[in-house]
């Protein structure tokens, strides 16, 4: 085994990589919240079918989304790696200790937050990217000639109810708290901390952790207010996407 691979394999090369892979899908969330800000544009969604088309047919775009699922994969392995061995390190925990007194909830829950997002990642992609990339029967609309698949008949009648909008809002408020956590973590993991700079990074963290999750947690309800208020008409939405089940 080599040097490399040994110092990967190490606690603190476990850690380094989540650190890393951390940092990678914080900088997609920032990306993927822009780009489905284009579903508060009242333009019949052309400007987010515009985007969707853009992102999943964009060379550089394309290659980025495979690391990106690869560093899903590899956040989620590593995690659970590391929370194994951590366990196992110790445990018989100590007949008396305040653990809120040396650590936050979302340290001490990063395993629980993990895994209600995953599951909700799971939901999500189901929902959308996969009837993206290999839907058969999504809905088509043309744009000055040009034929898009209509993502945003898919996410206007998804958001039109509730019960999919409280799971996008609940799941929100877990990753607010995972990023928490996590972004202090990571710098600190990298060794970016310092006297200077910590107080910084702790509240850009947090602020990072409460702004991101708001503003993708703003989408939906949003969708779901105008739906109920008719200011979006969704039987529209429906009957584009039940015609394109039916192959018409």
């Amino acid at each position: 085994m080599s040097w490399f691979t040994k110092s990967l394999s190490s606690s603190l090369g476990r850690k380094l990589i989540m650190s890393l892979t951390g940092l990678f899908l914080i900088t997609f969330l920032v990306v993927h919240m822009i780009g489905n800000m284009q579903l508060l544009k009242l333009d019949g969604g052309e400007a987010f079918n515009v985007y969707a088309k853009f992102m999943t047919t964009n060379p550089l775009i394309k290659t980025t989304s495979y690391l990106l699922y690869a560093g899903i994969i590899i956040h989620i392995i590593y995690s659970i790696i590391l929370t194994r061995l951590n366990r196992s390190a110790r445990p018989v925990n100590y007949a008396y200790e305040k653990a809120s007194t040396n650590s936050s909830w979302a340290s001490r829950n990063m395993g629980l937050l993990g895994s209600v997002i995953l599951v909700f990642l799971v939901i999500h992609m189901r929902s959308f990217w996969f009837e993206m990339k290999f839907g058969g029967s999504m809905p088509m609309v043309d744009y000055d000639g040009v034929e898009y698949k209509n993502l945003y008949a898919l996410v206007v009648a998804a958001f039109s109810q509730w019960w999919y909008t409280l799971i996008y809002v609940v799941s929100m408020v877990f990753l607010g708290y995972h990023l928490s956590h996590g972004f202090a973590s990571a710098f600190q993991t990298l060794g970016l901390n310092h006297v200077k700079y910590n107080s910084f990074i702790k509240k850009f963290g947090i602020a990072f952790a409460v702004i991101i999750p708001l503003l993708f947690a703003i989408q939906p309800i949003v969708i779901f207010i105008w739906s109920q208020s008719g200011k979006i008409d969704v039987s529209v939405y429906e009957q584009m996407i039940q015609m394109a089940q039916l192959g018409q």
